[in-house]
């Protein structure tokens, strides 16, 4: 039962300056949501597969009928040395008469050991949002880390990196003076995240991030996801998951702070 608070569009420069106000409303309130859920799927360095799979869903009707459904999944394989994690989000949102809203989000992401300390990393991420203007958006990018804390029951990482995105817009779009049908960036990345045990049914997982635009000297985006976990069986788990966005310059008529607070109900496969 997904509850939303604040939501408006972290995309950057979605829009021309031109663009019709019931446009930007759909994509305030798809825009907000680069992941819909923060659940955490069990990380054991056996070599296994192991999945999450996280749904919720609000329906309200009366005075304002409206219909709010999200769907993720997450798949990780794990060893002593390297990590490969694999997730998909879908989100589907109706208000009243207006016309129905989907959002679709793909990643993966590849992390090996090269020494106890030190890792590296290369990650791929796809969204498709057409009422932020969107068409497609392609990110790629790789870097290292530094393992600061790796217990059982707490793990702190760094790192830093260098990533390159491109978007195709649905109409062009209003990009450095220019109307564009497409635009690309290299941004650097710094972030951290950690993971807490803090019962054997609860669990608390939170990540910062800090990429600056080295295209557009002075711009940059920052985002904080967290999340908490807590176990009803072996397998169904409640989550609760608050996520942050700032973009320095997220286009004409939208605001630079987003804030999404979501529920939800989690399955695992271990």
């Amino acid at each position: 039962m997904p509850k939303l608070a604040h939501v408006h569009s972290p995309q950057r420069n979605r829009h021309a300056a031109d663009a019709p106000p019931p446009r930007l409303a759909a994509a305030t309130c798809l825009a907000a949501i680069p992941f819909a859920t923060f659940a955490q799927v069990t990380v054991k360095d056996d070599g296994e597969w192991r999945a999450l799979f996280t749904a919720g869903a609000s329906v309200s009707s009366g005075n304002s009928d409206s219909t709010t459904v999200n769907l993720s999944g997450d798949v990780v394989k794990a060893t002593k040395t390297d990590k490969l994690t694999l997730n998909g989000r879908a989100l589907y949102v109706k208000n009243d008469e207006a016309d129905s809203e989907q959002r679709y989000a793909f990643g993966t992401r590849y992390q090996r050991d090269v020494t106890e300390r030190v890792f590296g990393f290369g990650q791929f991420d796809a969204l498709k949002d057409e009422p932020a203007n969107l068409s497609s958006r392609y990110s790629v990018g790789a870097g290292a880390g530094y393992h600061v804390i790796k217990q059982d029951n707490v793990t702190w990482d760094v790192s830093t990196g260098l990533g390159f995105t491109q978007e195709r817009y649905v109409e062009p779009a209003l990009q450095d003076g220019v109307l564009r049908s497409k635009y690309s960036n290299t941004e650097l990345l710094f972030a951290e995240e950690s993971n807490h045990k803090i019962s054997d049914n609860t669990t608390l997982k939170q990540r910062l991030a800090y990429l600056p635009d080295l295209r557009n000297s002075g711009e940059y985006r920052a985002t904080f996801d967290g999340g908490i976990s807590v176990a009803m069986t072996k397998r169904f788990s409640l989550t609760a998951t608050v996520q942050h966005r700032y973009d320095s310059n997220p286009g004409d008529g939208l605001k630079k702070n987003d804030t999404l607070f979501i529920t939800g109900v989690s399955y695992r496969i271990d």
